[in-house]
């Protein structure tokens, strides 16, 4: 054995020692997965994302053939990553609004959920904002050293555009009509999980909930339902499936003005899927922030996270442009996003417990 690994080895049983005198153990945790949006979804930036000790990869809606599924799939465990969720670009907008009346999303949206089923995919993360998705009215508010977020002001809704992975302008007059109240909101929100749940029980699929961003009253003449915590503990009641759960995303709670801790602890065991950021200000205007530079105790967020059990995939969600990266989708560029997945598995690593023979606890840092 040469001298480095008999260094290596003197270290480990030099840390067991330790912890033997400390009465502790070690007790590992099972283990969140961090995961992630890739754009574009390249294998240079999927072997990146592994390279920095992500696990999972989400992607958008693959389109109706269980093929298209099957391709994004391979191509992320082509590199040794695993497909965790769906989102975004879903085929529920109709339904949302109450005008499916061919009844051509609702089919599509149950082919998705049993083509997820099938390729052992668990979480399909939808929300229920009517006619614009995520908006922002500004795409280079400035962060640290430069860096450029994206940022809302309600005072200029006129200059509103929507964000996912799209930069095309959001016309008032071309979502103003139909309009649509928080009563029919509730409605085709109730009618919808009565069609998909038993299909995604069946599947073994779980649907998390996110909130609205931002999380208004109304937007552009449409109600926003998904502005509260109340809210959400009245969508668990709806429906007591397991498979109707929670994407906590954390910025738009933080938008709400929800204490972010308590915020997890009421909703529980229905967060099966958290998206991770931060935000500077109000619903009505604010701007994003790095991981590291808002407000929110962020390392709190983890140890409530943990204290209610959760394991499943926590992704960093909106990161700031960087320099050279004028020409990447905002929000979703690749050099915050390094940035991010080690800040995030620091607070990990961090928040680790050890525990006394006596059942108290102590921070100790595990064995890698």
């Amino acid at each position: 054995m040469d001298d480095d690994a008999k260094s290596s080895v003197g270290s480990r049983r030099f840390g067991k020692n330790i912890l033997a005198v400390l009465g502790t153990s070690v007790e590992k945790e099972e283990a969140v997965q961090i995961s992630t949006v890739l754009s574009p979804l390249s294998e240079k930036n999927l072997r990146l994302a592994a390279q920095c000790g992500v696990e999972g990869v989400v992607t958008r809606y693959p389109g109706p053939e269980y093929d298209d599924l099957l391709a994004v799939k391979r191509l992320i465990e082509k590199e040794g990553l695993k497909l965790v969720a769906i989102e975004g670009f879903l085929p529920i907008e109709k339904i949302k609004l109450g005008i499916d009346r061919n009844g051509r999303e609702l089919v599509a949206i149950k082919q998705l959920i049993q083509h997820m089923g099938q390729a052992d995919v668990p979480i399909l993360c939808y929300n229920f904002m009517a006619g614009t998705d995520w908006v922002r009215t500004k795409l280079d508010s400035p962060e640290r050293g430069g860096a450029r977020v994206t940022a809302f002001n309600l005072a200029d809704a006129d200059l509103a555009v929507k964000l996912h992975h799209s930069d095309d302008e959001i016309a008032s007059e071309d979502i103003a009509d139909p309009c649509i109240d928080a009563d029919s909101l509730w409605e085709n929100l109730g009618s919808f999980l009565k069609e998909v749940l038993p299909v995604a029980e069946t599947a073994g699929v779980t649907l998390a909930m996110h909130p609205d961003d931002p999380p208004l009253g109304e937007f552009l003449g449409k109600a926003r339902i998904f502005n509260s915590v109340a809210n959400f503990e009245r969508l668990i009641a709806m429906a007591p499936s397991p498979r109707n759960a929670i994407c906590f995303c954390q910025g738009s709670f933080a938008t709400m003005g929800a204490d972010i801790p308590d915020a997890i602890r009421r909703l529980g065991e229905r967060i099966k899927y958290v998206h991770f950021r931060d935000i500077r200000g109000t619903a009505e205007s604010f701007a994003e922030t790095f991981h590291d530079n808002g407000p929110t105790d962020m390392a709190e967020s983890i140890r409530a996270l943990k204290a209610i059990g959760f394991n499943g995939p926590i992704r960093p969600d909106h990161v700031p442009r960087l320099e050279g990266e004028d020409d990447g989708d905002p929000g979703y560029t690749i050099l915050g996003r390094l940035f991010a997945f080690g800040y995030i598995r620091g607070l990990l690593h961090g928040t680790e417990k050890g525990k006394k023979e006596d059942g108290s606890e102590m921070n100790v840092q595990a064995s890698p």
